[in-house]
């Protein structure tokens, strides 16, 4: 399999803390419930669509992949000229929110079901975080060539892992 490039344009934005709250009526009054925020479910939402346009039809990895990814922020418009080329030219690092860990998060929760059948498939990878003219994230999925655990029997010689 090929590797997989998306785009996701946008300023990065990271996966929401799940909300809580208490169930005041019916069998549930009492106990807690939790919810994704609704900029959270917006944004993988978004992610997944952007990602069924990339796959075409191609079929979902079923084997461990590598995920690569570059959050790229837009340099802030009320910087001086000076500052901002620094920026650019990648002398100044974007140590501003969202951190990493979250757009991971949401990045790999997006593509759940339609990259990979789950995340727990992604078992390498890079991140970064920069300075861009154009804010998005950029990422890039490719096997491992290795099987997953779940495989159920000893394969033949030459056969793909990701086949």
């Amino acid at each position: 399999m090929t590797d997989l490039v998306i785009r996701i344009p946008g300023q990065p934005q990271g996966k929401e803390r799940a909300r809580s709250f208490t169930h005041r009526r019916g069998r549930k009054a009492g106990t807690i419930g939790h919810y994704t925020p609704e900029q959270t479910r917006t944004y993988e939402a978004h992610i997944g669509w952007l990602a069924k346009l990339a796959m075409g039809q191609r079929d979902l990895y079923a084997c461990p992949v590598t995920l690569d990814m570059v959050a790229l922020f837009e340099v802030p418009p009320s910087w001086p000229t000076w500052k901002r080329e620094m920026a650019l030219r990648g002398e100044i690092a974007p140590t501003v929110k969202p951190d990493m860990d979250n757009i991971k998060k949401a990045i790999k929760d997006g593509l759940n079901g339609v990259v990979w059948l789950d995340d727990c498939y992604v078992t390498f990878g890079t991140e970064c975080k920069q300075y861009a003219e154009v804010a998005a994230v950029v990422i890039k999925i490719r096997s491992t060539g290795q099987f997953p655990a779940q495989i159920k029997s000893k394969p033949s010689r030459g056969i793909d892992a990701c086949s």
